[in-house]
Order: structure tokens, then C-alpha cells, then sequence
């Protein structure tokens, strides 16, 4: 009986030690709360992260809970480092960390983290404004894609000439500079960045051309004008030069050409003779011969042809009956 007696108090003696330690050390800060902390707390849906837990009194022998809200992850003597994929909203968190020395026993602050969407590459418009003796150079650049705020950051080749200027609404950042007319060409590019590390973008290179002091901005344009200009002109005169002797040979050689009305085919048109047989009639002396008049009608007008017809005559002795006879008709077939 007083054996166990003798253990209660051993235990009840060992319990206010501990907590008279437990005590002393929260006022001493032997034992300070412990630290959750991650590489970054701006994650992408599928990224893998780490978690470690830790704290600054390593000489200590804690134990280490990682809980996310209430439920308990992990539990590991001395300092934790846990991975986990952040793929769906409640991985997000929170997140924090139980430190237990004897029955002593603190808590982390609560860690969270946050869906960012990566920028995608900016879009540079450059404006220039050119006087006898300065440019005025306007920069611009602007990514479409990506989680706000954006921090933008301009650069001459490789040497950032601006500092970084952040947008928290999608609208471009604009930086203005001075060069002088008589300096060389330059390059420019913006870069683009959120809060996701290592995920900045560069837009593409823009080359600003060099030129003299007292040049015009827009001299190159107009020599190029009248270059096309000269061009068009050259064209249309060659070819002027080398249609026209073919048309006037061609209306020459369709004025010249000889019309022969005796090939023109039958069905071309329909042929009239107003010329009425006079065979069978006797030649009356003091009368003129009499005109033959054809007319000939196409699909498209008409023409006339007039052919005069001679008659000539002569005497024949009489033959016997057994001998052929000419009269008049066959006198005239023989003239023409």
C-alpha cells in the first residue's frame, strides 16, 4: 500500500517539475514558438512544394505535428521538411505547426498558400517622336495573360533602364527617354513578372535605327513612294510602247485586205437578181443595152453590185436543118 503511494508521488512530483520547466521556459522564452515556412507561397494548380518546421533552439528535443486545418499530416522528432502537390483549392491550407517538449507545447502562425496564373510573353510598342536634334522615345508593354499585380521592367539590349513599375489592373506600362538623333541604333525590351518565381517573360527585340541630325523621320517612306511610283510609270509605258505598233498593224492589214465577193460563200447571204431574163427577145436597133443590177443581203446590211452586159450580134448565114442554131441568148453568153 504505501509502495503506491510512494509512485503518486513520484508522478504528481515529476508532473509539477515539468510544468514548473514548461513554465519557466515560456517566460524565459527557452521555448519559442516554431516556424512553418515554404519557398514560396504563390503556387501554380499541380506544382510540388515543400514545408519545413522547424525552430531556432536546436539543442531542444522536440517533437514536430504539421497539421492543415484539423487534421495532422505528419509527426517527426526534430526539424520537419514535408512535401505535398497543391492541386485542388483546399491544399491551399492553412498550415501550421505543433513544437512539443515534454508536455510542453506550442503552435506556428497559420501558412497559406495562393493559385497564381503564370504571365504569358509582353507585347512592346515603341512610339518615337523625332525632332532636328532629339528622338522622344515612348516605351509601352503590356502581357495579356497572367494573375495582378505585374511588375514590368524595361532594358536597353541587356541593361535595364527603368525600374520595375507594377500594375494592378491589365493595362501597359509606359516609360519615356531622350536619345540624341546622332546616336547609333538601340534595342529594347521589356520583361514581365508576377509573383510566381522564375516564370518572368521578355517580349522580343525592338530595334530602334539610327540616324543623322539632320535628317526627316520620314524620308525613307517617301523614297520608297517614289521608287513604286517610278516603277508603275515604266511599266505602263512599256507596255504602251509595245501594244501599239501591234494594233496599228493589225487595223492596217484588216483596212487593206481585198474583199472578193465571188468567194463569199452561199449561205452568207440571200442573192437577188433584179436583172430579168431577156433571151427570148429580139435586140431593137437604138435602144441601149440594158443594165444588170444584182443586190446581195447578209444578216447585216446590204450591199449592191451592178454589172453591165454588152450584147453583140452577128449575122449567120442560114445552115441546114441538121446544124445547131445560135440566137440571142447564146450570142450573149458567148460575150460575156
Amino acid at each position: 500500500m504505501w509502495k503506491k503511494s510512494f509512485l503518486m508521488f513520484l508522478f504528481s512530483l515529476s508532473v509539477q517539475k515539468a510544468a514548473l520547466d514548461c513554465e519557466r521556459m515560456r517566460k524565459t522564452n527557452e521555448f519559442p514558438s516554431p516556424n512553418v515556412n515554404s519557398q514560396t507561397d504563390a503556387v501554380m494548380r499541380g506544382q510540388n512544394v515543400s514545408l519545413s518546421c522547424f525552430n531556432q533552439y536546436k539543442s531542444l528535443r522536440i517533437t514536430y505535428f504539421l497539421f492543415r486545418g484539423e487534421k495532422c499530416l505528419s509527426i517527426q522528432n526534430g526539424p520537419m521538411t514535408f512535401n505535398l502537390t497543391i492541386s485542388e483549392a483546399r491544399d491551399l491550407g492553412p498550415y501550421k505547426c505543433k513544437a512539443q517538449v515534454s508536455n510542453c507545447s506550442k503552435y506556428s502562425r497559420e501558412f497559406n498558400f495562393t493559385f497564381v496564373d503564370p504571365v504569358t510573353a509582353p507585347v512592346l510598342n515603341i512610339s518615337v517622336v523625332q525632332t532636328k536634334t532629339d528622338r522622344y522615345i515612348m516605351l509601352r508593354c503590356i502581357s495579356f495573360n497572367g494573375s495582378l499585380p505585374i511588375n514590368y521592367t524595361f532594358f536597353e539590349k541587356n541593361m535595364a533602364i527603368s525600374p520595375a513599375i507594377s500594375k494592378n489592373v491589365r493595362e501597359p506600362a509606359e516609360f519615356n527617354l531622350t536619345k540624341n538623333n546622332t546616336g547609333e541604333g538601340k534595342e529594347y525590351r521589356c520583361e514581365a513578372k508576377n509573383r510566381l518565381p522564375d516564370h518572368a517573360k521578355y517580349s522580343q527585340l525592338i530595334t530602334i535605327p539610327s540616324t543623322g541630325g539632320e535628317s526627316c523621320p520620314f524620308c525613307l517612306q517617301l523614297l520608297l513612294l517614289g521608287f513604286l511610283l517610278l516603277v508603275l510609270i515604266v511599266i505602263i509605258l512599256i507596255l504602251a510602247f509595245w501594244m501599239l505598233p501591234k494594233y496599228k498593224a493589225r487595223k492596217a492589214m484588216k483596212d487593206n485586205a481585198p474583199r472578193v465577193y465571188g468567194n463569199t460563200p452561199m449561205e452568207d447571204g440571200t442573192y437577188a437578181n433584179i436583172c430579168k431574163n431577156q433571151a427570148d427577145e429580139k435586140f431593137v436597133p437604138g435602144l441601149e443595152p440594158r443594165q444588170c443590177v444584182s443586190k446581195a443581203r447578209d444578216g447585216t446590211e446590204y450591199s449592191q453590185e451592178i454589172h453591165y452586159a454588152t450584147p453583140m450580134f452577128q449575122e449567120v448565114a442560114p445552115r441546114d436543118q441538121g446544124e445547131p442554131q445560135f440566137g440571142i441568148r447564146d450570142a450573149i453568153e458567148m460575150g460575156q
